[in-house]
């Protein structure tokens, strides 16, 4: 699997990498970059049939969240780092939680952000996967704008489109992987300095999400960000950027 992904900031600075949530592309993170790149290396990449990542030759229905970090983990044996950290969005986050399991040497501080050890039923995930495969992702724009946002958001179409715009089986794909998903035994595993936010009226992924998360990852911090559903980084970008920012420093110079 090679995703699409891109470098923004210093050369020499530490790398972050930058997951995104299902249905968005590593634009999902533009509000972030100009706090981020002061500093660090952000490595952004795209899901398989989102924004340049193509959908996964052959049948993907097997897809699952383990090969998405194997994803990551091969670009960052390419570009040769051996340690990064790492903040995720929704399916991005989940990525980040496989991989301080799977490469607990890999990860030196994580972010998850609006995420879950464990997202709905896998019959929910199937039946929406189908609904893609059958339909494509514009009949699910509208009942995703009010997950992804609180009402009133100004600059839902541009997120909306990524959606629209993503390959269908690609998304479907990663609705299988997300059926299949679940953590919520090995939480206690992850070592990196964990950083759990949550959306304060996020239905997709709520805060009591976030609190099985961070209850259950050692030493875990946890931030409830008022006014922001699903897409807590794109409509409370100042909070969550100073958030982010300064979990990232602070673990990165005791890590």
């Amino acid at each position: 699997m090679i995703l699409h992904h891109r470098f923004d900031g210093p050369p020499d600075a530490p790398v972050v990498v930058l997951g995104p949530s299902l249905g968005t592309t590593l634009d999902l993170w533009e509000p972030q970059l100009p706090a981020l790149t002061r500093t660090w290396r952000a490595l952004r990449y795209d899901l398989p049939g989102h924004g340049g990542s193509p959908a996964a030759s052959g049948p993907t229905r097997d897809l699952t969240v383990d090969d998405l970090a194997d994803g990551v983990l091969a670009l960052l044996d390419r570009a040769g780092l051996e340690s990064v950290s790492y903040a995720g969005v929704s399916l991005g986050g989940a990525v980040g939680t496989t991989l301080a399991l799977r490469a607990p040497d890999r990860v030196a501080s994580l972010v998850l952000c609006c995420t879950s050890a464990r997202f709905g039923t896998a019959e929910s995930w199937h039946e929406r996967a189908a609904l893609v495969r059958a339909e494509g992702t514009k009949p699910l724009a509208e009942v995703t704008r009010r997950r992804w946002f609180t009402a009133g958001f100004p600059h839902a179409e541009r997120y909306l489109d990524m959606l629209r715009d993503a390959d269908p089986e690609g998304y479907a794909a990663c609705c299988d992987a997300l059926a299949i998903f679940d953590v919520r035994d090995r939480l206690g595993e992850v070592r990196a300095p964990a950083l759990v936010i949550a959306g304060a009226e996020d239905p997709a992924t709520p805060p009591a999400h976030a609190e099985v998360l961070a209850g259950g990852i050692p030493d875990a911090e946890l931030l409830v960000v008022p006014r922001a559903a699903h897409l807590a980084t794109a409509e409370r970008p100042d909070v969550v950027n100073d958030a982010i920012t300064r979990h990232l420093t602070t673990r990165w110079r005791t890590a």
